[in-house]
């Protein structure tokens, strides 16, 4: 019975850490990343889409995102859409091919977006401390039903906290990467 709480737990820091890896992806590091484009969404025959179903992007180089428009129709819809967003960028087309610079950083900008990530990284905590208290809580409750005895709970608990604690290290390491990433000139 206890196995199952932790598996569960174990499951759900293991994505929770997951979502934060993806999240940082977003965040600009200097250097181009398709990533950076992801989540857009462009308004395309009325519907707001996806980008990356109206355009393949590439990163050709550490300075350059380009987008290759699957309808030229679209291309005025994605400039506006990528100027509109708070990434900065100002987007050039040729008719079908979007060129977006990347500008450098300079060192205010990098340090808004590491205040940004800690931010982001505390959001991720306080989920994580939630999986904790709910596996706590459904440990407490199945030994109130006399499911399981008093030091089963008290064990599993302790399995809890480190489990969280090696997770919440996992997010600080991702959020230490990224915040050299991000300062690194």
């Amino acid at each position: 019975m206890t196995a199952e709480v932790l598996k569960t737990a174990e499951d759900e820091m293991a994505s929770t850490v997951e979502a934060f890896r993806r999240e940082l992806t977003h965040v600009r590091t200097g250097r181009a990343s398709t990533a950076l484009l992801d989540g857009l969404q462009v308004e395309y025959y009325g519907a707001m889409v996806p980008l990356n179903q109206v355009a393949t992007v590439a990163a050709p180089d550490a300075t350059l995102l380009v987008l290759q428009v699957f309808d030229k129709a679209a291309v005025a819809n994605i400039e506006k859409t990528i100027r509109s967003s708070d990434l900065g960028f100002n987007p050039q087309s040729d008719g079908n091919v979007v060129r977006v610079p990347i500008p450098p950083l300079n060192e205010e900008r990098r340090r808004e977006l590491v205040k940004h990530c800690r931010k982001m990284a505390e959001d991720f905590r306080v989920s994580m401390r939630n999986h904790r208290r709910d596996a706590i809580e459904l440990l407490k409750s199945l030994e109130k039903d006399k499911e399981i005895a008093e030091d089963d709970r008290r064990h599993a608990a302790e399995k809890v906290e480190a489990l969280t604690k090696d997770y919440v290290g996992r997010l600080d390491g991702l959020l230490k990467d990224k915040e050299q990433d991000i300062m690194a000139v």
